[in-house]
């Protein structure tokens, strides 16, 4: 990828809860997410880097907004809080954020090759809604 180049995603492994949490980040909720660090290693991507932008696209690739990563930690997953799981927007406690989570990288770790524990570590991601890209609703 060029440096003139943002790299588009979006979220989730389906299409309903990648476009209810595309919705959470246009309605500035949704400030943060978390990866597994082992899907990265995997997939032989770069963990985003503090000040990157990128394009956020629905399920099907449409673009909706762009946002800047504003800070990157690396946690193990036994070690988020609620204050940091929050950020992310999707859960009202830390016990529906990990029981989610665990599902989504138990899944993930089937389809990839790696096992899911408590000891993983989860690449927190922070951003910043930066724009909304119009004409996509």
């Amino acid at each position: 990828m060029s440096k003139n180049e943002l790299e588009m995603w979006h979220f989730a492994g389906d299409e309903n809860t990648s476009n209810y949490l595309l919705d959470l980040v246009l309605a500035g909720r949704k400030r943060a997410s978390s990866s597994s660090l082992e899907a990265y290693r995997i997939q032989d991507e770069d963990i985003p880097k503090v000040g990157e932008l990128s394009i956020v696209t629905d399920w099907n690739g449409r673009p909706h907004c762009v946002v800047k990563t504003t800070n990157i930690q690396i946690i193990p997953y036994r070690d988020i809080t609620f204050e940091i799981a929050q950020l992310e927007g999707e859960d009202d406690s830390l016990d529906s954020w990990r029981e989610k989570h665990a599902a989504f990288f138990m899944r993930e770790g089937k389809e990839l090759g790696y096992e899911f524990s408590e000891d993983m570590d989860v690449v927190f991601e922070e951003f910043e809604l930066v724009e909304i890209i119009k004409g996509n609703k």
